[in-house]
């Protein structure tokens, strides 16, 4: 069976690897992928929301699945578009990826199904949102209302931060369209942790708990990336915590959901913060977070097709997914000054050693072939993925790994997973 994988990230890999490693064999595609992508399968040439040109090829080729990784093309509806001519898709449509698409629209949906999260309010112009926020104090969390990458989120600790946070958004154009309306909410205490699940449009299967670093520098300072490293599974989700997240977040929302006449299928990630064992949501995703698929794919114990094919026939169950009793960890590397601006084009030395490195895997995020060097092509480049007996085990192998690898102004941070560490 043909395969076309959709994005060029570290999520796209982790996919395309587990997916490599099906029993079925499948024939990948990867558009446009990158130089990881490039070893498993073959890489196209069209972009992630090029429309008419992966509709197109799939016409031409007939893939016997499409799984559509980032949230642009979901949001400008591909799912909806390769369905109407009768492809396979996994991941949900337009309507339901708004959930992503609009943090307004998200507040809106979890205030109607009564989902524990933060108060809010949105703005376009910033004088009010200003006012709004000297009202309400600071810490505050500002977000432009759109898809931004990742980078749309401030976290503001005082009244000044905030205030320029808004003006950058509703006046400097800093997130373009993305950033025309902001969401303003009130800061939530706790511990961050992600769950994601796979929903049929009726049943919701949940995925292994993981902990995400959206922090640049260590002790979790400086600004918002999309992700430094994760972890598998989170100790701060309990048995309890993971029960209230199906009943109080993913139950609710679906029948909020289906009232508006939406059907969800594909995968909800639920961004958490949990405090004395309550979860509240911080945001939803409609795709796998990365880095957290890595962590989590890498823990995945067998097929992964089975799953998605359910998914897609509504008859998804938790007998489809099973968990190696292993820890993951992924650290990620990236180009020296991102999430600000950073250099292209430097080649990445000693990938093959770090691959050798017992029970690791390098994920490629942000790379790209120069004629036979693998150079890299993002912020984010890398995702060092191992697999241990308990987490200190695991973060032992993946930055073994990571200090073999280099390329210039190589960045990382050498904390991940300091919390689970400081619980052990």
């Amino acid at each position: 069976m043909k395969i076309l994988v959709v994005g060029n990230g570290g999520r796209e890999h982790a996919l395309a690897w587990k997916l490599s490693n099906d029993s079925t064999k499948p024939e990948l595609f990867c558009t446009p992928g990158n130089a990881g992508t490039a070893e498993l399968g073959t890489n196209l040439t069209f972009g992630a929301t090029d429309l008419d040109g992966i509709k197109q090829w799939c016409i031409e080729n007939q893939p016997g699945l499409v799984v559509i990784g980032p949230e642009a093309p979901l949001c400008a509806g591909m799912a909806d578009v390769l369905e109407a001519e009768g492809f396979r898709v996994f991941g949900p449509n337009q309507a339901a990826a708004e959930l992503e698409g609009s943090k307004k629209f998200a507040k809106e949906i979890m205030k109607a199904a009564g989902v524990p999260t933060s108060a809010y309010e949105t703005f376009t112009h910033p004088d009010e949102a200003c006012a709004y926020v000297r009202e309400r104090g600071a810490p505050i969390v500002i977000k432009a209302d759109g898809l931004a990458a990742g980078k749309g989120v401030t976290v503001a600790e005082t009244v000044g931060q905030a205030e320029i946070a808004i003006r950058n958004a509703l006046e400097g154009s800093a997130f373009g369209n993305a950033g025309s309306r902001v969401v303003i909410e009130d800061f939530l205490m706790g511990e961050e942790a992600s769950i994601l699940a796979l929903i049929d449009g009726e049943n919701v299967v949940m995925l292994a708990s993981s902990q995400d670093h959206k922090r640049i520098f260590e002790k979790d300072e400086g600004p918002n990336t999309g992700g430094m490293g994760a972890y598998s599974p989170a100790s701060i989700v309990t048995e309890s915590v993971l029960k209230k997240v199906k009943t109080e977040v993913y139950d609710r929302m679906l029948t909020e959901l289906k009232k508006r006449g939406i059907t969800y299928k594909g995968v909800l990630y639920a961004g958490l913060m949990i405090d004395n064992g309550q979860p509240s949501v911080v945001e939803f995703n409609c795709r796998f977070g990365d880095p957290e698929i890595q962590a989590i794919l890498a823990r995945w114990d067998g097929d992964m097709l089975p799953a998605i094919n359910a998914l897609i026939d509504g008859t998804l169950s938790e007998d489809l997914i099973q968990w190696k009793d292993e820890h993951s960890v992924c650290v990620v590397m990236v180009a020296g000054g991102y999430p600000g601006d950073y250099g292209k084009g430097d080649e990445i030395q000693n990938l093959g050693k770090a691959n050798a490195v017992d029970d690791t895997v390098v994920f490629h995020a942000g790379t790209a072939l120069d004629d036979d060097r693998v150079v890299t092509a993002g912020g984010r480049v890398l995702g060092i993925t191992s697999l241990g007996t308990d987490l200190p085990d695991a973060l032992s192998k993946a930055y073994i790994a990571v200090e073999t690898i280099s390329f210039k102004n190589a960045f990382y941070r050498n904390d991940i997973g300091h919390r689970e560490i400081k619980r052990l």
